[in-house]
């Protein structure tokens, strides 16, 4: 899992700020090969786009990343996460959920800022040294 990691949006929002400790992390990991994209994330940083450089800077990145997609059965297992969590209290957002469905699926680690996604069983976060 050391080097198959679902970046989540919180985290290539950093990315795209100078300066971030975060955003420098994910350089090093796109160098070794080891950032993944699903299509909420793609959909979170579409949304957000400014210009027509910025999308071009932004597709240049996310053309080339491994892709983990979702299938029926794998919607199936979302909506099990999701009551799985809410019987124990948790309501997260259902893009977080589906997030985390495919990387347990897909076995990646979620580089993320949103400390919601370490309740969410089984599944690995990706941590740096701070």
């Amino acid at each position: 899992m050391k080097n198959r990691i679902l970046v989540d949006t919180s985290i290539w929002i950093e990315f795209f700020r100078p300066r971030s400790y975060s955003g420098r992390h994910v350089e090093i990991l796109l160098v070794n090969n080891a950032v993944w994209t699903c299509g909420m994330v793609i959909f979170e940083i579409f949304k957000g786009i400014k210009s027509e450089d910025e999308k071009s800077t932004i597709s240049g990145i996310f053309d080339i990343l491994p892709y983990a997609e979702m299938t029926k059965s794998l919607w199936k297992r979302t909506s099990e996460l999701s009551i799985h969590l809410r019987k124990k209290g948790l309501d997260l957002p259902n893009s977080d959920i589906l997030i985390a469905t495919l990387a347990l699926e897909h076995k990646l680690a979620v580089f993320t800022l949103d400390k919601h996604f370490k309740h969410i069983p089984g599944l690995k976060l990706y941590e740096t040294l701070s």
